[in-house]
């Protein structure tokens, strides 16, 4: 027989149209309403296990893009939830803003899925709310990988609060526009690689707050004056699942702090520290590539092993 006709009958449906990978879906957007007059906005891409990322104060889905992009090309789900009040979910005037409140309504947006436990990926203050969501709701969360964030108290630091006694100022006084320079330092500072921080990327962390400049600095004056109901460090002894520290060791402003490393070493059955040489509190932006291996080892251990004791 000839050789091309041997080719045709061994693989009869072969051509190289077929073997094309179609492109991934563009990541879909839904408000998830989790209580009355209040709804989050969750941003889910890709197909598979389920990882769910969480923004810090200043965060939003679109600081998570690489990841959005990444984490489905490795075969996973993800779920961006932006917390009330942050990034492009709605700010309420008269709602609870305490960590304890953002960490209730993640596990309602968790709970209408009716998935199996999630990792839970969380940057900066994020990671304090996904501390609260493995204690409060131990049966939704697998892990919970923090990047550079530890067991904060209060959504706001004392600094935070000294600031935003100015707040209404900032509208008054030009908006956003106005204090852009200021963010941009900021994100400099807090950045090993600060090659990631252009004017697109400035104006996609703003956009969410532009969007509604009042309602961002109502709902931040709000986190700022919030009183959580019951303190984080007594109960970190409560939580199984196992919790992952990420830090940048390049030097950097902002991040975790040593006693608050202290603390997560001394309470949390199950805890370990990884780090992203080079890379500072923006590890997501600064090395993506390293934040989703680190995310992958988690996930290639079974749910048997991560709940066992040590």
């Amino acid at each position: 027989m000839r050789p091309d006709l041997l080719f045709l009958v061994l693989f009869p449906l072969y051509s190289p149209r077929a073997q094309e990978v179609p492109p991934p879906a563009p990541p879909q957007e839904i408000l998830v309403p989790v209580a009355s007059e209040e709804s989050l906005l969750v941003t889910t891409a890709g197909t598979g296990k389920t990882i769910v990322l969480l923004p810090g104060l200043f965060g939003s889905a679109f600081g998570y893009r690489h990841l959005l992009e990444l984490l489905p090309a490795a075969g996973f789900q993800v779920l961006v939830i932006e917390p009330l009040g942050i990034g492009r979910s709605p700010r309420p005037r008269r709602a609870d803003y305490s960590l304890t409140a953002q960490a209730d309504r993640i596990a309602a947006v968790l709970q209408q899925r009716g998935s199996e436990p999630v990792v839970v990926v969380a940057h900066s203050i994020g990671a304090s709310m996904a501390l609260r969501l493995a204690y409060r709701h131990p049966e939704l969360v697998r892990a919970v990988i923090s990047l550079d964030g530890g067991p904060a108290e209060a959504a706001a630091t004392p600094g935070f609060r000294r600031a935003m006694r100015y707040a209404p100022w900032i509208k008054w006084l030009g908006g956003v526009r106005r204090i852009r320079p200021q963010m941009r330092k900021d994100l400099i500072a807090a950045s090993g690689d600060s090659s990631w921080i252009t004017p697109q990327v400035m104006d996609g962390y703003i956009a969410g707050a532009t969007a509604d400049l009042d309602g961002t600095l109502l709902a931040f004056l709000s986190m700022s004056e919030a009183r959580e109901p019951e303190r984080l460090a007594p109960h970190l002894k409560e939580i199984r699942c196992p919790v992952r520290l990420v830090v940048g060791t390049a030097p950097h402003e902002g991040g975790v702090e040593e006693k608050q490393v202290r603390l997560l070493r001394e309470r949390l059955p199950h805890f370990t520290i990884d780090s992203v040489p080079g890379a500072g509190q923006y590890l997501f932006e600064e090395q993506p590539s390293s934040v989703v291996r680190i995310i992958q080892n988690m996930m290639a251990v079974p749910p048997t092993v991560l709940g066992s004791s040590q």
